[in-house]
């Protein structure tokens, strides 16, 4: 298979288009492995033969989400970031509650991965909200195989290694199969297969949400894409709701609507209480 930069460009180009991921040129070789792979599961011989499968034969959209799924890094664990979930907890989570003083908490875990973020969530707002205070949890991904595991609630050690003693017997149950979620932290969980990129299909999932999750994520789109795709959080937020990014990201450099917080040991993103009248 010829696969130079040619190929990788139009490839490259293809999934930019489609999801707003763009692929670095550092990633040439890793592309090409994974379309190697896909090549020889469909039999084909080309890139370009490829190319073509997905822009005209691929009506159900099936080997385009193989290949998103092939491509897409998953490397996440439970309470991953510990300094960031210790001031959603302890900070900001508080805040909203008495703003919103009965009502329910919404938060959104954008680009969740296989689960472990969005169970991660759950676990830390059953330990911290007392009734009558509810809460609710849509996670979303691209990857439909991410999303089956996240769905199962099932792993291994390697991604419950940073779960303090006392939740991983209080939260998890050990099987043969690995650690099994229960059932009370999967109820407030909802999964659901969006592109991000997708403006109406991510203002589907809905509105007034009090926090956004999207850490080490945002890193994988173009500047153009990470700028569109913020704002479409910023339309789905509540006014005073927080957004968390990776703590190696920074949304100054996307766009300064929203106002830099330092809550306990991490730097948070707040969506101002008062909007400002744009003319």
């Amino acid at each position: 298979m010829i696969f130079g930069f040619r190929e990788f460009s139009a490839l490259r180009d293809h999934i930019y288009a489609r999801t707003g991921v763009y692929i670095g040129d550092q990633k040439v070789y890793l592309l090409k492995r994974r379309v190697e792979q896909r090549l020889a599961a469909l039999g084909l011989s080309s890139v370009e033969e490829y190319l073509n499968y997905l822009k005209h034969w691929d009506g159900s959209r099936r080997e385009f989400e193989e290949l998103v799924s092939a491509i897409t890094v998953n490397e996440t664990y439970f309470f991953r970031e510990f300094p960031q979930l210790q001031a959603f907890a302890e900070h900001c989570l508080p805040e909203v509650v008495e703003r919103k003083n009965a009502g329910r908490v919404r938060i959104l875990s954008a680009g969740c991965s296989t689960g472990e973020e969005a169970y991660t969530l759950s676990i830390i707002c059953q330990e911290m909200l007392d009734p009558p205070h509810a809460f609710s949890i849509d996670a979303l991904d691209i990857d439909y195989r991410a999303l089956e595991k996240a769905k199962k609630g099932v792993y291994g050690e390697r991604a419950v290694r940073d779960v303090p003693r006392v939740y991983l017997e209080k939260y998890f149950e050990k099987t043969r199969e690995g650690w099994v979620v229960k059932e009370a932290v999967q109820r407030g969980v909802t999964f659901h297969k969006v592109n991000l990129s997708d403006r109406e299909a991510l203002l589907a999932v809905g509105r007034g949400f009090d926090f956004v999750f999207c850490r080490n994520v945002l890193i994988y789109f173009s500047d153009d894409s990470r700028r569109k795709v913020v704002e479409t959080f910023y339309a789905m937020m509540n006014p005073g709701g927080y957004i968390f990014l990776g703590h190696s990201e920074s949304m100054s450099r996307i766009t300064s609507a929203f106002e830099l917080r330092r809550m306990g040991e991490a730097l948070v993103y707040r969506k101002p209480l008062q909007e400002l009248v744009r003319g």
